[in-house]
């Protein structure tokens, strides 16, 4: 397996943020950059997820459980608890995503039980060493959904993309778990721009704990 040429690279990576923002992509091109291994959520593979952007009552209960089940198996499977991949694992998710949109998209009843599930089934996962959080904001989010046009996204709605970015503002601005790297992704592009992702491979590169922010200018 490659290695970071600066010796130093996160040992267990996460990128974060709203559908549409970026973050599988990028975890990807990071992945490949820190001769690390991605672990990529497979929302393919949610056979409920289509209808739930259709209609998300119906369904919600059970694709937040589909979720559930799936990363949980992914995450176990990789034997995060005992640091278990030899080299810089890159995600694109986190443990906590699943409780953050069951409390978005459940009514109480329903929250309650998946809580309950959710206690019984997910694995006991150490915090990342870094978080990287991308922003950007829902109308942004509508044009790159609407630009690269899957099936199963095509009913999302700026109404629960709205909410959605509301709720990850809320959820990272009390978050303490694990270093975090707000990154603005409105018009930053690491994924396509390659002086964009250079940029952003310096902050991930650079050994700092707590909270930092990086709003490069363009232009």
């Amino acid at each position: 397996m490659p290695t970071d040429p600066t010796g130093f690279a996160p040992r267990y990576l996460v990128v974060e943020g709203p559908i549409g923002v970026g973050k599988t992509s990028l975890a990807q091109r990071l992945a490949d950059a820190l001769g690390g291994l991605p672990l990529l959520e497979r929302a393919d593979d949610n056979p409920f997820l289509e209808r739930f952007y259709r209609d998300r009552r119906s369904v919600a209960l059970a694709t937040q459980l589909q979720f559930l089940f799936q990363r949980s198996r992914q995450l176990a499977e990789l034997g995060l608890g005992e640091r278990g991949p030899a080299g810089p694992l890159v995600a694109d998710f986190m443990a906590e995503k699943d409780a953050l949109f069951a409390a978005l998209n459940l009514e109480a009843d329903e929250l309650a039980l998946y809580e309950q599930v959710r206690a019984r089934f997910a694995p006991a996962v150490e915090p990342p060493d870094l978080v990287l959080y991308l922003q950007a904001p829902a109308e942004t989010l509508i044009e790159r959904i609407r630009r690269r046009s899957r099936p199963q996204e095509a009913a999302v709605s700026m109404t629960y993309l709205q909410q959605l970015v509301d709720a990850y503002t809320a959820f990272f601005h009390h978050y303490d778990r694990a270093p975090l790297l707000i990154v603005n992704a409105a018009e930053f592009n690491p994924v396509e721009r390659d002086e964009d992702f250079a940029l952003l491979l310096d902050q991930v590169r650079e050994p700092r704990g707590g909270r930092r922010y990086f709003n490069p200018a363009r232009g």
